[in-house]
This record gives C-alpha cells, sequence and structure tokens, in this order.
C-alpha cells in the first residue's frame, strides 16, 4: 500500500511547494511510483511540474465536490514515474463549498472528502504527496485526515518556529477527531544560507525541538532551485548538477529509509 505525506505548515515561503515537487520527482528517480496532489489554490506546484492550467478539463477541485472519480483527474507527468493530480483557480472557493457541506452533515463527510478518493487509488502508487495549501482551512484537514503523516517545512530563518505551536495543535486536533494513525512524518530545514550565523543557529534550535524528526538532508537557498518551477521542470530536469538537485535526491533517499525500504 502506497505512503501518503502531506507537506503542511501555514507559514507561506517556507519552500513548501518547491520540496513537494522537488521529492516527488526524485522518488520517482529512485523507481518509486509517484502521485504529487496539488492542493494550493495558486497552482504553483500543477505549473511546476509542466501542466498548463487553462487547458484543464477537470482538477482536484472538482475530486473535492464529487464531481468526478480520482482516477479521471490523474495526469502522467513527463518525468519518471510522477503523476499528478492539478490545481485550478477554482480552488480558491473550495473552502467555503466543503464548509456549507460541514454544516449539512455532522458524520465529517467534509473533511473527509480527499480520504475517500484516495481509497480508491492508493494502492497503484509508492507515495502519494500533498501540497497543501499556507493555511489550516477545510482543504488542509482533508489532506490531514487523508495522510499517513506529515512533513513540515522550516525555513532556516528568524521566526522559523513562529506558528508552528499552532500547526502541532491542529495536527493534534485531526489526530483526536479524523485520523488516530497521523504521524509527523519529519522536520525539513529549507532555504538554509550557511554563509550566516542565524541560520545555523535556526537549524539547532529546530534540532532541538524536533530531535531525530529532523532530517539529515537540509536545503540550501539557491537561485535555480526558484528559477526550475517558471520552466514547468524539477530541478534534476532543469539543472541535473545543481546541489539542489544532490539535496533531494538525499532527501528522497532518506524518506525510502526511514520507511524501511
Amino acid at each position: 500500500m502506497g505512503k501518503i505525506i502531506a507537506f503542511v505548515n501555514q507559514k507561506g515561503g517556507v519552500g513548501k511547494t518547491t520540496s513537494s515537487i522537488n521529492l516527488s520527482a526524485s522518488l520517482g528517480l529512485l523507481g518509486k511510483k509517484t502521485l504529487l496532489i496539488d492542493l494550493d489554490p495558486q497552482g504553483n506546484t500543477t505549473t511546476g511540474v509542466g501542466i498548463n492550467k487553462s487547458e484543464l478539463e477537470s482538477s482536484v477541485y472538482e475530486l473535492l465536490i464529487d464531481k468526478v472519480d480520482i482516477k479521471d483527474v490523474v495526469i502522467k507527468t513527463r518525468f519518471k514515474n510522477l503523476y499528478t493530480i492539478p490545481a485550478s483557480i477554482n480552488l480558491a472557493g473550495v473552502d467555503m463549498e466543503l464548509m456549507e457541506m460541514a454544516r449539512e452533515d455532522k458524520d465529517f463527510v467534509a473533511q473527509l472528502q480527499l480520504r475517500r478518493q484516495l481509497e480508491k487509488i492508493v494502492n497503484i502508487f509508492d507515495y502519494i504527496i500533498l501540497d497543501c495549501p499556507p493555511s489550516l482551512g477545510l482543504i488542509t484537514t482533508n489532506a490531514l485526515a487523508a495522510s499517513n503523516s506529515v512533513i513540515i517545512p522550516v525555513q532556516c530563518e528568524f521566526f522559523a518556529l513562529e506558528g508552528i505551536m499552532q500547526l502541532l495543535n491542529s495536527i493534534m486536533i485531526a489526530q483526536k477527531k479524523l485520523n488516530p494513525d497521523l504521524d509527523i512524518e519529519g522536520v525539513l530545514l529549507t532555504m538554509l544560507d550557511n554563509r550566516t550565523n542565524l541560520g545555523l543557529e535556526v537549524v539547532e534550535e529546530i534540532k532541538s525541538y524536533f530531535k531525530e524528526k529532523v532530517y539529515d538532508t537540509i536545503i540550501p537557498r539557491l537561485v535555480r532551485l526558484s528559477e526550475a518551477p517558471s520552466h514547468g521542470k524539477p530541478i534534476h530536469a532543469y539543472d541535473p548538477k545543481s546541489r539542489g538537485t544532490e539535496a533531494y535526491l538525499n532527501l528522497a533517499k532518506e524518506v525510502i529509509e526511514r520507511n524501511g525500504e
């Protein structure tokens, strides 16, 4: 059975989408059949794997409101072993629709939409990666309810832990009400500028807080990493010899190793 992992942090600009794309693509390179689901209304993950949003007939929005079956929205990308379910601008209004559904039903149907759909295909993939929006609304709640675990990307900058307690509280609520088996897969340090003492101090602070949950791999701050999505490519396809390519391949190996493969 495939492992479902959500990338979650309500704080924007922490490398969540970049990491979702590049971890998924790296898992694919290492022979793991991987599905990347774009749950962010901005749709940057969709663009980042070379999908033209204007040409989409259906997306994760239609999936969440039960207009399509999940098997009809999975798209094979041009990258090895990498599939995606794209997002469109329609997703921006889905929280309101799910909220309406939640008001009318006391059985958490609105919060479990994604889980019900993923149950149909979880055996087809080795990994399913969910790129969540930078908020803790009903889209993220759906992701937490559907996932086996979460990866928390944390930027190596001042106030790195700001908002983390709120996120951990949301994870605990999801565990209590929707998904008792939900676990923290790992904490990923991103955007490290190792020329500054501050970045290295933040690394130590986060490691002292999360301990063994912190991945050994730290993602450096690189121009090439920020350029790649605008070309519709993961870093390994945009710049195979980049330090970013090496970092995300190392991260993928860590994820695989932690899952006992």
